[in-house]
């Protein structure tokens, strides 16, 4: 072939009995690195992509979010109207029981935020695909709380913005106090979320209504529309144990007197720390079960 040898690339070629070297383009770099806080934070944002273009192009989902808590605030609201002539308290506090509608709607979304997230990957059968994965449970946990954050805003916005066109309530009324019940109240969602959400992983989606259930448990003691000092003494002893009380009685304290009481939010606050940690601990303990007996790529209706 008039002299001249055919060779791979990297290798000399002969012509005429010179040696000529053949240029090869530099290796491609990889893309991106698959480790470091950088591709961490990549793979949560892939994960809220995912459940957001499901929100997006789902116009009931939406509205589903913003549907209960404004029908609910609509209730309340009428109970008020209602109520006020006659009773001077909803008279001096006449947000009393938008506001509580309002806070406690806070808790049951961010709950249903993080385990609704969850069941919708077991409907979809992407359980086992995301633990294959370079994904990891740390950062599956970080993008359940983060959509559990955006449905939280949705709903409950919602039904702040009906409020006000409704009935002239802004729970803004509140001040910065309202930035640390919805805190303390989110958290509180995210352990139940996180607890229940270990339960449908290791006992599948016939343990689906407790995405919905168990967030009714903790309404009668948590004092949402009425003092805990009102509940029988075992119940108080309950009620005093979980966070949500704190900052129901919180609100109480800043409707009615003005003030805001910090010994309250930062005792509820560390009871979330205690409560979130166990909700993660439920959640690990429930994958490593589900992936020594072999259950993540089975999870399906």
């Amino acid at each position: 072939m008039s002299g001249i040898a055919a060779s791979w690339p990297g290798q000399e070629r002969h012509e005429h009995g010179a040696t000529m070297s053949t240029v090869l383009p530099s290796r491609a770099p990889l893309m991106y690195r698959q480790n470091g806080a950088a591709a961490s934070l990549r793979r949560v944002r892939g994960l809220v992509r995912r459940h957001a273009y499901l929100l997006l192009k789902s116009w009931p989902r939406v509205v589903s979010m913003v549907y209960y808590p404004t029908v609910t605030m609509v209730l309340w609201a009428f109970v008020t109207i209602y109520l006020a002539p006659t009773n001077s308290f909803l008279r001096d506090a006449p947000g009393f029981f938008l506001g509580a509608v309002l806070l406690w709607d806070v808790l049951f979304r961010g709950q249903l935020g993080v385990s609704l997230t969850f069941i919708e990957e077991m409907y979809a059968r992407n359980v086992g695909n995301l633990f294959v994965s370079p994904l990891r449970l740390y950062e599956l946990v970080a993008g359940q709380l983060t959509l559990s954050v955006v449905r939280a805003l949705i709903g409950v916005g919602g039904a702040c913005l009906f409020a006000w066109i409704l009935f002239r309530y802004s729970i803004f009324s509140l001040g910065l106090p309202l930035v640390a019940f919805f805190f303390n109240l989110l958290m509180f969602g995210w352990a139940i979320g996180l607890a229940v959400s270990a339960m449908i992983l290791r006992w599948g989606l016939g343990a689906e209504e407790l995405a919905w259930a168990a967030i009714f448990l903790f309404a009668p003691v948590s004092g949402v529309y009425y003092p805990i000092a009102v509940l029988p003494a075992v119940m108080q002893w309950i009620a005093w144990c979980l966070p949500s009380a704190y900052v129901f009685e919180g609100m109480r304290s800043v409707l009615l007197h003005g003030e805001f009481d910090w010994a309250m939010w930062w005792t509820g606050f560390a009871l979330n720390l205690l409560y979130v940690a166990i909700g993660c601990a439920l959640f690990a303990w429930a994958v490593a079960i589900a992936r020594r007996r072999g259950l993540l790529l089975q999870m399906g209706e």
